[in-house]
């Protein structure tokens, strides 16, 4: 039944819905995030080059961004809380079976099905929220999700790298999917219904149609570009300087490397920060935060390990601001179906992730790191444009 009372900040169930969307973000994003840094551990276990262990990362961006067309319109028909507790189990599940794969193709096609679970979160989040909070209680609680997403993208690379380096890549995904479970019975208990929702029916034509009206809308278009276009560089950045770190003079192993996404900690923080940030404010901190990726992004061409590590926090920080913005924007400016509309960033952004190690591939191969940043850059400056263009719809 519909109910039309929605949450207030500071409330228990305003508590009760973050705590259980940051222990949802937990789950997703370890599990998605855990092998980035034994990359190139994967390499020289499966005996595969550069480009295809980081496959093994980006298929499930990509599968992820897939599977947000189906999510989005399946949530606005049956509800935000059933889809995201069927896809955290279907994660957890899935992670634990890559424990016992000894051959790269299989490891590939799980990875690629696990996209498809995972996908459920980012499809459901936004819109549960928009569903349930007042406007007053909905930028700090997409703040604190995005905070959740920042931790679990770190805490699942930390971990990821620390076991990996020190027992095994089957023990990496046993751990992440039992913790999984762990995190499906919290957030089952947790998180309350959704409160102000009217489901649509569920039909091809018509989740075609919601689709089509938020690509036609002026104010949403240039914000999932930017979305997919910030996390093309911001995630790819981080693949091409595992492989920079670990060969010559840094010589890092897994375990260090897991290190360096410490750095999204300034996400987390920056993610908090942006529902501080009034609704009339919004242009001015996205670009703020493009223009800090960009700042980060040149200060990594250092040599010094420690300037490097300041430009990722730079990057960090600057990224989930714009990120964190972003989804809100998307939010206020759908009138209706904002499940598809949160889905339609979300595919783009996806898509961006899965896209950008084959754009910056080319660079990579070319003069390595240099060209990376240039390459880089270049996109960026393209967002500072697109969110030029959004000023006129605020």
């Amino acid at each position: 039944m519909k109910t039309t009372c929605r949450i207030e900040a500071g409330t228990a169930d305003y508590r009760r819905a973050c705590l259980a969307l940051v222990v949802a973000s937990l789950v997703i994003f370890a599990n998605l995030y855990a092998i980035h840094p034994l990359l190139p551990q994967i390499a020289g276990e499966y005996g595969v080059s550069e480009l295809q262990a980081g496959t093994a990362f980006t298929v499930t961006s990509f599968t992820l961004g897939l599977s947000l067309l189906a999510h989005g319109p399946v949530s606005d028909a049956f509800g935000r809380k059933l889809p995201l507790l069927v896809g955290l189990g279907a994660t957890s599940l899935l992670t634990l079976s890559m424990a016992w794969v000894d051959n790269f193709n299989t490891l590939i096609a799980l990875r690629a099905a696990l996209g498809l679970a995972l996908g459920v979160l980012p499809a459901v989040a936004i819109a549960y929220l928009g569903d349930s909070m007042t406007r007053a209680a909905l930028v700090g609680a997409v703040g604190l999700y995005i905070s959740g997403n920042t931790l679990g993208g770190s805490g699942g690379r930390l971990l990821g790298g620390f076991i990996g380096d020190h027992f095994s890549l089957s023990a990496v995904f046993i751990c992440m999917g039992s913790a999984g479970l762990l995190g499906l019975a919290i957030v089952a208990r947790l998180l309350p219904k959704e409160r102000d929702f009217t489901p649509r029916a569920l039909s091809v034509r018509g989740s075609l149609s919601g689709f089509a009206m938020h690509m036609r809308n002026p104010a949403l278009l240039p914000a999932f570009a930017l979305g997919g276009l910030n996390f093309m560089i911001f995630l790819n950045l981080y693949t091409y300087l595992t492989f920079r770190l670990s060969a010559p003079p840094w010589s890092l192993g897994s375990g260090w490397l897991g290190l360096l996404f410490l750095t999204y900690l300034a996400g987390t923080f920056s993610a908090s920060l942006s529902g501080r940030v009034p609704f009339a404010s919004i242009i001015r901190g996205m670009a703020a935060g493009v223009a800090l990726l960009i700042a980060g992004s040149l200060l990594t061409l250092s040599a010094s390990l420690w300037l490097i590590i300041l430009g990722l926090l730079l990057n960090a920080f600057g990224f989930f601001l714009t990120h964190s913005l972003a989804n809100t924007w998307v939010n206020q400016k759908a009138s209706t179906a904002k499940a598809s509309a949160a889905s339609l960033y979300s595919v783009s952004y996806y898509f961006g992730a899965a896209l950008g190690i084959y754009y910056l591939e080319v660079f990579w191969q070319a003069a390595r790191w240099p060209a990376v940043i240039g390459a880089s850059v270049a996109v960026l400056a393209v967002n500072l444009g697109l969110i030029a263009y959004l000023r006129r719809h605020l």
